[in-house]
């Protein structure tokens, strides 16, 4: 028994190192930080909740903020719906199904800095070209307004990580049993009946797990929104990430730019937490 023990702590004692050291280390630090005067280096003084105080009159940050649910909130709807969509086709009985599993998750593979500059060649160039062709005047401009911004920045997303969301809900179609979906077919259940009341109900760990990782990741986009619209036009485009590094960074308020990514962790830890819980809740009432 005590060489049971043994072997479970020398086994996980470099994963708590690890946490602790990437992880929890720096998230209390920031915490510290975020209550004095740092300006990357040093701080002299601790300044309590200036820099919170501070933030309840911040429009940019509140607007920001406002931009980032926006966005996360489309995202995540379109992400599980489209990646749904292409694990019911890739696992439905066709010849090219490995190929286009292929095609469909190679955009995932691809950074999101390069992806940002590819689409705002498309956005800018592509579609201005297209619209001149065609004389339609709404493909004229885009990315330079904060709707057509919004739009771009979802669009990219969902074609960069509907592929990744795509192999989750393979997964958890492979994994449900092939006798139920015969049962149906011998029943003369319809496509929609199927889906309805056994493929829908067995993928709710699948919705738990997508659903997570897609709102954390929303939440967290940088750099597809440094490359794509720099979060303009005006800033109206600007992601909470991007304004806090801003903040910090080009703006050299390192000890604020903190009591920003506190607060931004504390919301985005709140709204996963919550998807979380009532995502198994749903699992058990399923």
């Amino acid at each position: 028994m005590k060489n049971k023990e043994l072997s479970f702590w020398l086994f996980i004692t470099p994963v708590v190192l690890s946490l602790s050291l990437v992880v929890i280390v720096p998230v209390l630090m920031g915490l510290f930080y975020s209550f004095t005067n740092w300006n990357g280096l040093t701080f002299t003084e601790i300044v309590g909740f200036d820099h919170y105080k501070r933030l309840l009159g911040d429009t940019n940050f509140r607007d920001s903020l406002w931009f980032t649910f926006k966005f996360a909130f489309v995202s995540v709807i379109v992400l599980n719906i489209i990646g749904l969509g292409l694990a019911l086709m890739v696992t439905s009985k066709m010849k090219t199904n490995n190929i286009l599993r292929t095609i469909f998750f190679m955009p995932n593979l691809i950074g999101g800095l390069i992806l940002g500059f590819i689409w705002q060649f498309i956005f800018v160039r592509v579609f201005a070209a297209v619209g001149d062709f065609t004389g339609i005047e709404g493909l004229m401009g885009w990315l330079s307004t904060s709707t057509t911004g919004f739009w771009g920045l979802v669009i990219l997303t969902v074609w960069q990580q509907a592929g990744y969301i795509m192999i989750i809900y393979i997964a958890y179609l492979q994994g449900i049993p092939k006798e139920l979906i015969e049962s149906a077919n011998i029943d003369g259940a319809s496509p929609f009946q199927k889906f309805r009341y056994i493929i829908f109900p067995l993928l709710a760990p699948g919705f738990t797990v997508s659903m997570f990782l897609t709102l954390s990741t929303s939440f967290k986009i940088y750099d597809q929104n440094l490359s794509l619209t720099g979060g303009g036009p005006f800033n109206s485009t600007q992601m909470v990430a991007m304004n806090i590094v801003d903040t910090a960074f080009s703006s050299n308020q390192m000890a604020y730019g903190q009591s920003k990514a506190v607060i931004f962790f504390i919301i985005v830890a709140i709204f996963s937490l919550t998807q979380v819980y009532y995502s198994k809740k749903r699992e058990v009432d399923l």
